[in-house]
């Protein structure tokens, strides 16, 4: 079966839409085609002819991060078609700089009008950066967690004369895969996150003191497994309802890598009942 050639289709997709004057160059009246030739584009991306016609032919198919680059430039493209055409390439999208903590004042309403479930938005590095009301009413208030800068992996990764800290949050919440599974799945993630950003500084130092302070952490870090944490089910030791029995459910924010992180409960149980206890309290 033949390949779908993704990089070409994209290529002249894009070469085609972009004038030549926003690219600097001159436009001439017996122009055929919208948009820029093929020798254009090879000028300004520092390529030959030849080449890219065998990028949009498919008939070159691996093309370099420098040469992906220099198009990516030339056709003015954003960071969303950038990483497009770097994995149309087949090749890792670039650095994009920081984790975000920011959270843009859609997400942040999205997390406000989800009143009925608790519900938490996470950078992408798990330090917990938005809550609603819910949130604080079934797993605590996260400013009386005591975790490292708000980070939910150097929580997990406390320890106590050597052992970990019976509880990450304000009170005891237990994965039903066990300890060590969850762990396992964070530093995973953690470590898709520390590939996608290399220049942070902050996440950077928060890795190296975690291998320094958590030998778990350390084993756990050597062994390379990598992979997104996606969700959970979870035990809340909750001192007013008891326990709660509720699927924990993580949703990635488009163009920003933030996780929205949300608790529910399977309808008609016990659980539904007692997560509508804590709802209506907190309304009170």
């Amino acid at each position: 079966m033949a390949m779908t050639n993704n990089f070409g289709i994209a290529l002249r997709g894009w070469r085609k839409r972009i004038s030549p004057l926003a690219s600097g160059l001159e436009s001439d009246t017996d122009r055929r085609i919208p948009g820029m030739r093929r020798e254009e584009l090879a000028r300004l991306a520092g390529l030959s002819v030849d080449y890219v016609v065998r990028l949009e032919q498919g008939r070159a198919r691996n093309p370099s991060a420098q040469v992906v680059t220099a198009l990516a430039k030339a056709l003015h493209l954003d960071t969303s078609e950038r990483d497009h055409l770097f994995r149309c390439a087949h090749l890792a999208p670039p650095s994009n700089g920081d984790v975000l903590l920011h959270v843009p004042p859609s997400v942040h309403r999205l997390v406000q009008q989800l009143g009925d479930a608790p519900v938490a938005v996470y950078a992408a590095d798990w330090t917990l950066v938005s809550w609603n009301r819910m949130w604080t009413a079934t797993i605590g208030d996260p400013r009386t967690y005591g975790w490292d800068q708000g980070n939910l992996v150097a929580g997990m990764f406390r320890s106590s004369n050597g052992h970990r800290v019976d509880s990450i949050a304000a009170w005891p919440v237990r994965s039903w895969a066990g300890d060590e599974r969850e762990e396992e799945s964070l530093v995973a993630d953690l470590r898709v996150t520390a590939a996608a950003y290399p220049d942070d500084a902050r996440l950077a130092s928060l890795v190296d003191r975690l291998l320094r302070t958590s030998p778990r952490f350390a084993h756990l870090w050597s062994n390379g497994t990598a992979g997104l944490h996606t969700g959970d089910r979870k035990t809340i030791e909750h001192p007013k309802v008891g326990d709660l029995a509720l699927d924990l459910d993580v949703l990635m924010v488009p163009g920003s890598d933030l996780r929205i992180v949300a608790y529910t409960a399977v309808a008609e149980t016990d659980d539904a009942e007692k997560l509508d206890a804590l709802r209506a309290d907190s309304h009170q």
